[in-house]
């Protein structure tokens, strides 16, 4: 596999790990309403910031341009953040959801830009 290929792994990890972070953000209040039991588990959250991680530090390693590192990095330290207050303060910020749609922005923007 080329560095390329690797690269474009790499985004489509990072798109998918912003993607399903936000699916969970947005569905969680509403499976917390059904009568399931269901308890909020900050592990699940720190998973997905952990796993987004790697693809981040992939792009920030790279040649891609200066803005773009500054979007994915700025997203994820806004999710990193929400994480935080949601984790030790309780605090439930909208912060997440700017900073998933930034990092799914910003690796889709990273993959189209790779070449084939």
């Amino acid at each position: 596999m080329d560095s390329s290929m690797k690269a474009k792994y790499f985004d489509i990890l990072g798109v998918y790990a912003a993607f399903f972070c936000l699916i969970h953000c947005i569905l969680s209040p509403i499976l917390f309403l059904l009568p399931l039991r269901l308890l909020h588990n900050p592990v699940i959250d720190i998973s997905f910031l952990i796993i987004g991680l790697f693809p981040l530090i992939k792009v920030l390693h790279s040649t891609s341009s200066v803005y773009l590192k500054i979007l994915l990095a700025a997203s994820w330290l806004l999710i990193a953040t929400s994480i935080a207050l949601e984790t030790f303060l309780h605090k439930e910020t909208l912060l997440i959801y700017f900073g998933a749609a930034g990092l799914i922005t910003g690796h889709l923007v990273n993959y189209k830009n790779h070449k084939h």
